[in-house]
């Protein structure tokens, strides 16, 4: 410890104007000992010790603080450890270097770094724990400022440095930095062994680890799991059998790795033979094989665990939801000691996507009732599984008042919802109320207007997006290319399509082509559809591009070309009834009876079978599904009625042929 002179110490201590206050607190008969002895006084310190004051060296009372410091930030009472630093009547560089590691160990970079570049001093401690803090930051500029200013250097700061540079991946300067070093330890070459493997360099790392002088426990236990992470699983075994011991560490990465490979037997045998266990150990297991579906397996393990941690638990209802098996979820849920966000969410997103409706709805209000407070991916697991626009409302309101109106991935999701349930006006509310709006947030409001065919507004999204310096992705021109299509607005799809590409680097896929065929075939450029399809990669072209082609041949009654291009698409998919069906529409909107029976004929003898068309709507909360034929539905009398008298006369009027669309019909039907 560094002794200062009086001369120095007291330039100091006149310079901080809370001394005097500080030390009448810690001892209020400070102004009379001083005037006693002011000689002794100069090193020392007043303190009180049962009841009675004396006086100590500075050097020992700045030696406990320190250590006092040190010890309030282990246990995270930052604020308390930085209140007896400041408190203290002389700081020598240790107190400094042990409020900056402090700082640093529990999170707060920016303090540490104002307290460290306030050092009167600075020493070798501060100087490494600054390194290790912007490395742990990724401002490897500054840490390697801090090191190059460094008057001495250690092999902790040369390692942390070294390991920095593995992290950002510049492994040339890694590698030229550990050369340089004086001295190397075992975790300077094990640095380098693990900093090769995370860039993917697993034969140098273990030609590394081959030259190590000497080898510990963790050398041997990274390089297994390098093997491990890079599903080398083989040379993994071969290395783990050769190392001179092993801890419950080695034994669980291997374990994981083989069960993470799918060698689940391999895993049961290395679990039997271990000498012994931890709760990680049992938990990997029961985890892993429930993950591969041996739920029967993991539930052995799970009932012969010591003791059971949450994660175990979590594990074994997941893998019951994933069976569909609820019962069974529910009965383990009930019966969990302790239950976290984790197991509540699997229990919600479970009965959301297995059911019955509104189970998921009254899970959350269990959830709620237990004072556990939902986050977003409750939420978005009850907002996936309300079937009705009331629902939906419901949970929106519950979004509010839970606080997570501003959320923006649970506002992308009302969004998309809302739009499913057809309500554009509420989902462009939710996108307008968001105020961080990212990719998908634009995406979903522009496929919101494209769906319900609103082609100017979601162009005028669009718009709005580019304004703000977001960038469309793939799905964004998806959107962009449907509405375009669904407002006939040719040269604006055109347009948008040869942007894709040249403006923002995106590979049109399939998707892109059949929006980009269906806008010409809309339009009645049948001959440019064909040049598009006839010039796209070969490996995109699916039965979408080919249908969409098909559906333009049936719009402007080109049988010629539908001849072609259907049996081309039944070829590529004869087992798919689309493609039937969309050479029938074809026949049957020119009227080509023969063919179209053709067609129905080669369905049969094919067994390809057509799923009916139905449509759903929803009245007062209640959801009607109607399929094509069927006349189950208590009120199809009025129904049909209402259809025959009132709406088909308005259908024929504006050129509907009932005849065509009565032989579809008959078509779907069989």
């Amino acid at each position: 410890m560094i002794m200062v002179s009086r001369s120095r110490f007291w330039h100091r201590v006149l310079k901080l104007p809370f001394t005097f206050s500080c030390l009448r607190q810690l001892n209020p008969s400070f102004s009379s000992l001083a005037k006693q002895n002011p000689t002794s006084f100069v090193n020392r310190i007043p303190i009180s010790v049962n009841g009675s004051s004396r006086l100590m060296p500075i050097v020992s009372y700045t030696y406990e603080c320190n250590t006092r410091i040190s010890i309030l930030g282990r246990h995270g009472n930052v604020n308390e450890a930085r209140k007896l630093f400041d408190e203290m009547p002389h700081r020598d560089t240790v107190s400094y270097a042990s409020m900056i590691t402090v700082y640093l160990k529990n999170n707060d970079l920016p303090k540490a770094e104002r307290l460290f570049w306030a050092m009167p001093e600075r020493n070798i401690v501060a100087d490494s724990a600054m390194i290790s803090g912007y490395v742990k930051a990724g401002q490897l500029d500054k840490a390697r400022d801090v090191f190059d200013h460094m008057v001495e250097r250690n092999v902790f700061s040369w390692t942390n440095l070294v390991s920095g540079y593995f992290r950002i991946g510049k492994v040339d300067e890694a590698l030229r930095l550990f050369y340089q070093m004086p001295d190397k330890n075992v975790v300077s070459w094990t640095s380098v062994v693990a900093g090769y493997a995370q860039n993917g360099f697993i034969d140098q790392a273990r030609h590394i680890f081959d030259q190590m002088p000497e080898k510990n426990i963790v050398a041997w236990t990274v390089m297994v799991k390098c093997y491990v992470e890079n599903d080398r699983i083989d040379e993994a075994f071969k290395l783990f059998y050769q190392m001179p011991q092993r801890n419950l560490y080695s034994w669980n990465i291997l374990i994981l790795g083989c069960i993470n490979s799918n060698r689940l037997n391999e895993a049961i045998q290395l679990f039997n033979s271990m000498p012994h266990r931890n709760t990680v150990s049992w938990t990997t297991m029961v985890t892993g094989l429930a993950r591969n579906g041996m739920t029967k397996h993991a539930k052995e393990y799970f009932d012969q665990m010591p003791q059971k941690d949450t994660a175990s638990w979590n594990a074994m209802i997941t893998a019951y939801i994933d069976q569909g098996n609820m019962v069974e979820a529910s009965e383990l849920f009930n019966f969990m000691p302790e239950k976290n966000i984790v197991s509540w969410n699997v229990m919600i997103d479970g009965y959301a996507r297995n059911g019955p409706g509104g189970v998921a709805l009254k899970y959350l209000i269990l959830m709620l009732q237990s004072n556990v407070k939902p986050n977003e991916t409750t939420i978005t697991s009850v907002l996936t599984q309300c079937n009705s626009i009331v629902e939906l409302m419901q949970a929106h309101g519950l979004v509010i008042h839970l606080g997570f109106e501003h959320d923006t991935l649970l506002s992308n999701a009302l969004v998309t919802m809302y739009s499913r349930r057809g309500d554009v006006l509420s989902a462009r509310f939710v996108f307008d109320q968001l105020e961080a709006k990212d990719i998908v947030s634009w995406t979903a409001m522009i496929l919101a207007y494209s769906n319900h065919g609103c082609g100017h507004h979601a162009l005028q999204v669009f718009a709005r997006m580019l304004r703000s310096g977001a960038k469309p992705d793939e799905i964004t021109f998806v959107g962009l290319l449907s509405a375009c299509s669904h407002a006939g607005l040719v040269k604006k799809g055109q347009k948008l399509f040869d942007s894709m590409g040249c403006a923002y680097a995106i590979e049109p896929r399939a998707e892109h082509y059949t929006c980009l065929v269906d806008i010409l075939g809309r339009a009645g450029e049948v001959n440019k559809a064909m040049k598009v399809v006839s010039e796209m990669p070969q490996h995109e072209r699916d039965g979408a591009v080919l249908g969409a082609l098909l559906g333009a041949c049936r719009l402007h009654r080109d049988v010629r070309l539908a001849n072609q291009i259907g049996n081309k698409l039944i070829d590529q998919e004869p087992t798919s009834s689309g493609s039937y069906t969309l050479l029938a529409n074809v026949y049957a909107a020119c009227g080509k009876w023969n063919e179209f029976a053709q067609v129905r004929k080669k369905m049969k003898e094919r067994n390809v079978k057509k799923e009916p068309g139905f449509s759903r709507i929803e009245v007062k909360g209640k959801s009607h599904v109607f399929f094509v034929g069927e006349r189950s539905h208590p009120q199809v009398e009025e129904i049909y009625s209402f259809l025959d008298d009132r709406l088909l006369p308005l259908m024929q009027d504006i050129g509907f042929n009932p005849e065509s669309t009565h032989a579809l019909l008959s078509f779907y039907n069989e």
